[in-house]
């Protein structure tokens, strides 16, 4: 019988929580994992506790983690005051990254605290992002954020309002470096283009959903954040725990439960947890900077940890490419499974680098 377990690099560590990257175009040096602060509180129902989350803070920075990520709502404002009570003590040695546009009002609702609401809490336009980043200083305790996030695109700023608007807070002193998450990728490029010909201060770094189930993000982001030089860090890089395990088959699809099979497998293969092998593969994929990781146990983080320990093979990364690749690609990303045929007619043509990654855009005989 033939062996496809291909372990020969298994053993080989990936890198090391010390081992910094920098993040997008720019010398801002991070950790290749990004701790998520999202479960820093309980107001939402799924966090832990404050004696707890130091206990996850202290470990991720003794082990020489330096990077954390929060926003102005998340666990209503406990997130940010629990990172700033832990980095009290050493705030040159964190990079910290938060973020602006959704209305406080919308989480405080489902809490049961909703007040009058304000239109203007809300959104990527200056008045807001003045008014929401002063908050967050004061949750933080400290009078600037390493990063600062748009949080999501709400069609309603122009986008030379945003990026001047950012580019006043980083001259201010408040922020030294600006991202964005969860924003199509049309809206960035014509950003960081406008960026480039005003003089403004750019995005260096994307944040978005990718994993093993949702890999939209290599048909458009992926070569739209090579072309501008932004680091990504993906969230959801576990599939909401499914990767780890956490989910039962009868809660999947007939796809997912396949995808989910062969990390099982491999994992087996490595002697290491499903949600080990989640975090390699989404590490060793192009263009990705510093994947988040949210926890809410010491043990969680151990695990996650645990990822750069070991590297996933060659071939071990083509079953996870291809079995997770999708049945379709959105128009006109599809175009790419053509790319050979219609442009090189047969001939080889040099791919360069930063776009080599669509060229596994392949329709999937799943």
């Amino acid at each position: 019988m033939k062996d496809t377990s291909d372990s020969t690099s298994i053993d080989s560590t990936l890198t090391a929580l010390d081992n910094y990257v920098l993040l997008g175009n720019s010398g801002l040096r991070v950790s290749p994992l990004c701790l998520g602060a999202m479960t820093f509180g309980e107001e939402w129902g799924f966090g832990s506790n404050k004696e707890s989350c130091k206990k996850i803070f202290d470990s991720y920075h003794e082990k020489g983690g330096n990077f954390y990520d929060t926003a102005n709502i998340y666990t209503n404002g406990d997130s940010e005051r629990f990172l700033g009570e832990y980095m009290a003590d050493k705030r040159s040695e964190c990079v910290i990254a938060t973020k602006y546009t959704i209305n406080p009002s919308s989480t405080e609702a489902l809490a049961g605290r909703f007040s009058r609401p304000n239109p203007n809490a809300g959104g990527n336009h200056r008045k807001n992002l003045v008014e929401s980043l002063d908050a967050s200083l004061k949750r933080l305790g400290t009078g600037y954020v390493d990063i600062l996030y748009v949080h999501l695109w709400e069609y309603r700023t122009p986008v030379r309002e945003v990026m001047r608007a950012l580019d006043d807070t980083v001259r201010s002193g408040k922020a030294l470096y600006v991202a964005v998450s969860d924003t199509p990728s049309w809206v960035v490029s014509s950003a960081n283009t406008m960026a480039e010909l005003r003089g403004l201060t750019p995005f260096i770094g994307f944040q978005t959903r990718y994993n093993l189930l949702n890999r939209s993000l290599e048909s458009d982001i992926q070569p739209m954040s090579a072309e501008h030089g932004l680091g990504i860090v993906p969230w959801s890089i576990l599939a909401e725990g499914f990767l780890s395990g956490k989910h039962t088959k009868e809660q999947a699809t007939k796809i997912e439960s396949k995808r989910k099979g062969q990390v099982k497998e491999i994992a087996k293969e490595c002697n290491r947890t499903p949600a080990q092998v989640a975090v390699n593969w989404t590490l060793q994929k192009p263009g990705i900077t510093s994947p988040l990781i949210g926890v809410r146990t010491l043990e969680q983080l151990d695990d996650n940890l645990g990822a750069l320990d070991f590297t996933l093979s060659p071939k071990q990364m083509a079953r996870l490419d291809s079995v997770s690749n999708p049945k379709e690609w959105a128009f006109p990303q599809d175009v790419v499974r053509n790319l050979e045929r219609f442009t090189g007619v047969g001939i080889e043509i040099e791919m360069p680098e930063k776009y080599r990654a669509v060229q596994g855009l392949r329709t999937s005989k799943i």
